[in-house]
């Protein structure tokens, strides 16, 4: 299916009250599902980015580590503001960022409370169960 032809199918579910679309033309087929109130997205599959490397953890510092493996997100969509910056302070509980697994979003929260010192991932990297994502200290 040309890539034009899906970008305009993602922008018509956007712009529209409609979930879910489903398209189907002989042998090729698409389904674009939008959940709205959430913040999960239409996806597109295109090449993973290279996983940024996770600096050591400064000491006294506590490392966020990513629970699966996945595309990390540090905003709830592109034109969004990061979830948190370096230098912010956080309580137990606050989303960090999202890690896209399997066509799913999935919220990462602090189990901490603390100061965010180091963002160690690049937006929409490729990373690993058990990478570095954010120190806290």
């Amino acid at each position: 299916m040309d890539l034009r032809k899906v970008k305009k199918l993602i922008e018509l579910v956007e712009e529209s009250a409609i979930e879910e679309l489903e398209v189907a033309n002989g042998e090729e087929s698409i389904r674009i599902v939008m959940r709205r109130g959430t913040v999960s997205a239409p996806v597109v599959a295109t090449a993973p980015a290279a996983p940024a490397v996770a600096p050591a953890p400064a000491a006294g510092g506590t490392p966020v580590n990513a629970p699966m493996a996945g595309t990390f997100y540090r905003a709830p969509h592109p034109d969004a503001a990061p979830f948190v910056e370096t230098g912010q302070s956080v309580n137990a509980g606050d989303v960090l960022c999202i890690i896209e697994s399997m066509k799913m979003m999935h919220e990462i929260r602090s189990a901490d409370s603390g100061v965010v010192t180091a963002v160690c991932v690049d937006n929409g990297a490729a990373i690993n169960t058990g990478d570095v994502l954010f120190v806290l200290s």
